[in-house]
């Protein structure tokens, strides 16, 4: 499975060119070039927590095909371990992975969460120039004694959307999605509970629409805090 987000409205592949039929019979059909796509977000969904959603041998595919034509890539702890063939035991570990990465094509890295020593983080690294080392930062993330259905794709979209409206920001943009997403979360669980039901027993379906004002304005209550 491969969740790939653009910044605009045409599919990350069409043919090379497409052609429009014009009314005048003399007039040749026009041919418009196939679109620019400034920026391509990947979250390469192959698994988590050691559980693989995907056939072992795609993972060759991701790092050969899909991870060198990303901008940007958002990837959990174990779809990293699956790209870069590193083991993350610690943060170090995680921005390492991070550098490995960034070889390999996308200027923007960010480790969606990893769980190091019972916390939980997300690591962000942006490699604005190949000759220089990349700008890493860390969020830490509280735990939500729950399990939801729709985080990874909510966060890569939260991140798609914010980076693109701070492009050179990459840690407000981290900052923001995360208020959106914990908020929302805990929203999710104050309404199943609310409604008699165990949140640690079942999977809770996230409550999108009744976060809308989250999504759209997130206030701030997560900080990034960058690596020197």
């Amino acid at each position: 499975m491969l969740d790939i987000h653009c910044p605009t409205s045409i599919p990350p592949y069409i043919p090379h060119h497409f052609k429009r039929k014009t009314k005048n019979k003399n007039e040749r059909e026009a041919v418009f070039p196939n679109p620019v796509i400034s920026s391509l977000v990947c979250d390469p969904v192959m698994g988590d927590e050691g559980k693989l959603y995907v056939p072992e041998d795609l993972a060759s595919v991701y790092r050969e095909k899909v991870v060198p034509v990303a901008s940007m890539l958002t990837p959990n702890q174990f779809e990293a371990e699956l790209l870069t063939k590193l083991r993350i035991d610690s943060e170090t570990d995680g921005r390492e992975a991070c550098n490995i990465l960034h070889a390999a094509g996308p200027s923007k890295v960010v480790i969606t969460s990893i769980n190091i020593e019972g916390n939980l983080l997300l690591i962000g690294s942006h490699q604005k120039d190949k000759e220089q080392a990349p700008e890493q930062f860390k969020i830490v993330i509280p735990k939500i004694p729950a399990y939801f259905t729709g985080t990874g794709d909510l966060m890569t979209a939260l991140l798609l959307g914010w980076s693109n409206k701070y492009p050179d920001n990459l840690d407000k943009a981290a900052e923001l999605a995360v208020s959106s997403l914990q908020a929302l979360l805990l929203r999710t669980v104050n309404d199943y509970t609310s409604a008699g039901f165990d949140s640690e027993s079942s999977s809770l379906e996230i409550r999108l629409i009744q976060s809308q004002d989250d999504i759209r304005k997130p206030k701030l209550t997560f900080k990034a805090h960058k690596y020197t």
